[in-house]
């Protein structure tokens, strides 16, 4: 599996590169490629106050580094190292780190945590604030948000050249929930450092780029936990929706 940080940085880089979240300076991910001490590390990734939470979460409770690859790939993607987890402390954990952040929308976010896991779709679909634009009306901006922020998969149908042409199923929205439409094609970046991908190759994706190729444990896990996760937003949704028109 590698290392984790160098991990870590297949998969921040491409936010962090718009500007969304971590440390200004790209230099990090040079720092990150390499092999820099454990602290040093662990300050840059620190600089990613969305994802090292969960990190720091699932490293303590595993009783691991939260820069061992095993633990990065878990919050990236999910894994059996999340099964288990007791749903009290996850839930002080979420309380401790979140809800002074979250202000006004601790309520909904509360509602979240019986069923959610320590992954990157739960923030995405669970903690950001995107998923209320959609039923204020803020439907093409918000949609597209959520969809390249949340970590997708596809199948590489082109590896010829600097882009890589992937098909994969976007998240739609009609009106009420959230869900994944057909396949589409689309066209993306690959920092492969040589690495060739293959036609027919599963790859995970973030924004614009392919983060890696993937098997099908890990494509199986990241499919189940955005499965997990639109579930539980759409709850909420419609729970939100009832209340309303009561």
């Amino acid at each position: 599996m590698g290392n984790g940080a160098s991990l870590f940085a297949r998969y921040a880089f491409p936010p962090n590169e718009l500007g969304y979240c971590g440390p200004s300076d790209q230099e990090w991910e040079r720092d990150l490629d390499g092999t820099p001490i454990a602290a040093e590390r662990e300050h840059i990734v620190r600089q990613f106050d969305g994802a090292w939470p969960y990190l720091e979460f699932i490293g303590g409770y595993r009783r691991m580094d939260p820069l061992d690859p095993r633990v990065v790939e878990a919050y990236w993607l999910g894994s059996d190292l999340l099964d288990g987890i007791d749903m009290l402390v996850w839930g002080n954990a979420i309380e401790e780190r979140f809800r002074r952040r979250a202000g006004s929308e601790w309520s909904a976010m509360e509602s979240s945590i019986v069923g959610g896991r320590p992954t990157h779709a739960y923030h995405v679909f669970c903690v950001y604030p995107w998923v209320g634009l959609l039923r204020s009306g803020h439907t093409d901006h918000a949609l597209r948000v959520i969809d390249r922020c949340r970590v997708r998969w596809g199948t590489v149908e082109d590896a010829d050249g600097d882009r890589i042409m992937v098909a994969s199923r976007p998240l739609i929205w009609d009106g009420s929930a959230l869900g994944l439409g057909p396949a589409v094609l689309e066209s993306v970046r690959y920092r492969s450092g040589g690495a060739p991908l293959r036609v027919g190759s599963a790859v995970s994706l973030h924004w614009d780029y392919v983060c890696e190729a993937i098997g099908g444990a890990q494509l199986a896990s990241l499919a189940r936990e955005t499965s997990r996760h639109l579930a539980i937003v759409n709850a909420e949704q419609k729970h939100l929706a009832g209340v309303v028109e009561a």
